[in-house]
């Protein structure tokens, strides 16, 4: 399924993407391992049940990396220039092995560029975790992006 392109992206919008994932301890793991971050509050087991979680946390930037290529399908796939940045990224609550996360992605912000042959976009997104019974909130940051326009795409 393609992404969007600039111009049909409507600030205000919420899209709710459909796809979920639940993380487990190998992928925590392997981009503990991958990143070279070998922080014990993600891999050692005693270590994390001395800290006020009593478990090992999910390393929270695989979640924000997790909910970006979870929203792709249904935002940029095919239709970015590029990612521009991430900003005000938040982590509310911790997330444990085990945890299932969906994300949804709100509008809020897109402008054409001064050539007006592409389009900036910002999109909030949120992550939360959906086996919690009251599904907390466990990430939430700025995506903006560079994207093509309809009329400008190859």
């Amino acid at each position: 399924m393609p992404g969007l392109y600039y111009e049909e992206f409507e600030v205000g919008e919420t899209i709710e993407h459909d796809r979920r994932r639940t993380i487990s301890e190998a992928d925590n793991q392997q981009f503990c391992d991958t990143t070279m971050n070998q922080q014990p509050l993600h891999l050692d087991a005693a270590f994390a049940a001395e800290t006020q979680f009593g478990e090992r946390l999910v390393n929270g930037l695989y979640t924000m990396s997790l909910a970006v290529g979870i929203t792709i399908p249904e935002t940029t796939d095919g239709t970015i220039v590029a990612n521009l940045s991430y900003d005000d990224v938040e982590h509310p609550n911790p997330v444990f092995h085990g945890d299932t996360i969906r994300v949804q992605s709100t509008i809020t912000d897109k402008r054409e560029t001064s050539d007006s042959e592409r389009g900036v976009v910002t999109m909030r997104v949120e992550v939360f975790a959906v086996n919690r019974e009251d599904e907390p909130l466990v990430c939430e940051f700025e995506r903006t992006v560079l994207s093509l326009k309809r009329e400008n795409a190859a």
